[in-house]
């Protein structure tokens, strides 16, 4: 009997400790997955862009756009619904809008014209005529070319912010750190297309994307030269197992070469445009204004022309 004790005490002991043991490895398994959700919303939250002021007042005027998306989609001149979705991933999805959204913000400045117009019609403004059938013509390619307009202007911003992130991921990347490590730690410390691009690629990575499906998807988003030379080095660098650090540094290198080479072409333009700007508007100015202090000179019965600068 005594013997039956003691091996029901020590089948207990022994279940204890079993429990003890994985409940030790549950609490700790726990903590693991906690500060691995903290980080996650430490990075989203870094990465997370904030809207301003003008930007929520914009988002609840667009809002009101809505109603005309049907029409929109309809007249879809110099708009196509393929043509502005690829400009919408180009500028980043401005002021929240969506393909049917942009559709209907169009036809609705395009009304909004065409009531400013009538306007001035029943006011009876001058080419009050003309412009109740320009005004809604013209509000409706505003917004289309603003919308490529926003586009080219990100995507110009993303190139010129390319060479320091690759310098600043060169030297990281040597430090020994991983590239998915690299890019959590200094993503965030970037602002703009670069940060919004590799923040999502970050977060596709996260929720089980592929990295060859991610990489492709930036290049879908973005039509940069520079960028997409980026991304293409990383997608052959990968397959044939060149270091990632050397590629970022090669890159960097030689964007900083097409960065020094527009910065030249953009000088060598400007000069013909000030020559321009000089031959058309300064030196006729000028001679307007001599020859206009000689017509006074003549009515003021001057005979001496240095009379006129005494």
């Amino acid at each position: 009997m005594d013997g039956l004790i003691f091996i029901l005490l020590l089948l207990i002991l022994s279940f204890l400790a079993i429990s003890f043991r994985y409940f030790y490895k549950f609490f700790l398994t726990r903590e693991e997955l906690r500060s691995e959700i903290r980080e996650k919303h430490r990075l989203e939250s870094n990465l997370e862009k904030k809207a301003t002021k003008k930007e929520k007042i914009l988002i609840k005027i667009f809002s009101f756009a809505d109603d005309f998306s049907d029409l929109g989609q309809r007249i879809n001149f110099y708009s196509e619904n393929e043509d502005v979705q690829r400009l919408l991933m180009q500028a980043g999805f401005p002021y929240e809008l969506t393909v049917a959204r942009f559709q209907g913000v169009k036809m609705f400045f395009a009304v909004i014209g065409l009531i400013v117009g009538g306007i001035g019609l029943i006011l009876q403004f001058p080419f009050s005529q003309i412009s109740v059938i320009l005004l809604p013509i013209i509000s409706y390619f505003c917004v289309v070319l603003w919308l490529r307009g926003k586009a080219k202007a990100r995507q110009e911003e993303l190139s010129y912010q390319l060479p320091d992130f690759l310098d600043t991921m060169s030297v990281t990347l040597q430090a020994g750190v991983g590239l998915d490590q690299a890019l959590r730690d200094i993503t965030p410390f970037f602002e703009g297309p670069i940060k919004e691009e590799f923040g999502r690629f970050i977060q596709e990575t996260d929720v089980g994307v592929p990295r060859p499906e991610a990489y492709k998807t930036l290049l879908v988003r973005n039509d940069s030269n520079e960028f997409q030379l980026l991304i293409k080095s990383l997608i052959q660098g990968e397959r044939l197992g060149v270091p990632i650090s050397k590629t970022f540094k090669q890159q960097s290198e030689e964007m900083r070469k097409i960065k020094k080479e527009r910065v030249k072409e953009k000088a060598a333009k400007a000069s013909p445009k000030v020559t321009l700007i000089t031959t058309f508007l300064v030196m006729p100015s000028a001679l307007l204004l001599i020859a206009g202090l000689m017509i006074i000179n003549m009515f003021n019965d001057n005979s001496n022309l240095f009379d006129l600068f005494k």
